[in-house]
């Protein structure tokens, strides 16, 4: 399958998602301060990943993207909903190419959204009682609770070590991290509820998940790594923007670890101050020192590693299934995770 059509069908899944979205926004007041702005981050594009994984998962296991339709909606809006609360903690500058929501709106107004879209979430997932029937919609909504819940664990583990100025930390706490702050929100999940659609509830769950994990480390390394040395325009975040920021990525844990410590002690009094503070000269001096020391080509080593690990549980765990487009679009998305330029 070319890069392509994997592209053009992940985008066909994401608009796809993305129109049934606007069904499930209320067409009432207030518009301006938030009906309007719901539709604001999902209108700004993307990858379409966590909808393209969720339908294509499903169609592979004898589904329909109509059957995982208001799954991948509910996973689209959690993901933007997720964003908007991200870029306020970070106190990012901005999202998809466009000034993040609160540094146009506000961040009160900007959080009021977020919550608003998570709890706009909850509905097609309801809705599918009517499409699912109530076990299987239960049960995806277990799934769906199980998400949020470690993808809030995760997100408390790295402001934690950002609130702390950790510099103490180690690969392995990284991947902890990941694992419940991405891999189970970006691909994990997805996986294990469009398959638990397409099969109506009868395929082991449990398989997806070391698949998923090393899918999410992969696209996560690989994200880190963008936000370092990607085209700033077409990544539509601010470069290095990780280093302003405080992220502890696997390039800063790395760099921590074999700098010398005069350099660690820097590294540490520039994260200790306010972001605002935090000078781009500086961080520009730490992403020379990520090149100088081979922070960054270990990372990519690391991201290439995960997604062979990924590709070959995606033959044991997905191997038997009938061949299909969708089932090729899951081994290529593992490929094009660790490829993409932005």
């Amino acid at each position: 399958m070319s890069d392509i059509f994997m592209k053009d069908r992940l985008v066909l899944y994401g608009d796809y998602t993305r129109m049934g979205i606007e069904n499930y926004i209320p067409d009432k007041e207030p518009k301006a301060y938030l009906y309007d702005l719901v539709q604001d981050y999902p209108q700004r594009g993307g990858k379409g990943f966590r909808p393209g994984l969720c339908i294509a998962s499903c169609k592979a296991h004898g589904g329909t993207a109509a059957l995982a339709h208001n799954a991948a909606v509910s996973l689209e809006l959690l993901h933007n909903a997720f964003l908007i609360h991200d870029d306020v903690e970070d106190e990012s500058f901005y999202r998809r190419n466009k000034p993040a929501m609160h540094r146009q709106m506000g961040t009160a107004v900007a959080i009021n959204v977020g919550d608003a879209m998570m709890a706009l979430s909850l509905t097609p997932l309801y809705k599918n009682k009517n499409i699912l029937g109530p076990k299987l919609t239960l049960t995806v909504m277990e799934e769906v609770m199980h998400m949020v819940i470690e993808s809030a664990e995760g997100q408390a583990m790295e402001l934690g070590w950002r609130q702390e100025n950790r510099v103490d930390l180690e690969e392995q706490d990284y991947f902890r991290m990941i694992l419940k702050k991405t891999c189970w929100y970006t691909c994990i999940q997805p996986l294990r509820i469009g398959a638990l659609i397409g099969s109506h509830g009868k395929v082991d769950l449990q398989k997806f998940d070391r698949f998923g994990y090393f899918m999410g480390i992969a696209f996560q390394v690989q994200d880190d790594i963008l936000n370092l040395v990607g085209d700033e325009e077409k990544y539509g975040k601010e470069q290095g923007g990780d280093i302003v920021e405080g992220k502890r990525t696997l390039m800063l844990i790395h760099l921590l670890q074999n700098c010398s410590e005069e350099k660690r002690n820097a590294i540490q009094e520039f994260l200790a101050k306010p972001i605002i503070e935090r000078d781009t000269k500086t961080a520009d001096w730490i992403k020379a020192l990520m090149i100088e020391l081979g922070s960054i080509s270990s990372a990519a080593a690391t991201a290439k590693y995960m997604a062979g690990a990924a590709l070959k549980e995606f033959y044991s765990t997905c191997g038997s299934l009938p061949d299909s487009e969708d089932k090729q679009l899951l081994e290529s998305i593992i490929l094009y995770m660790i490829n993409r330029e932005y």
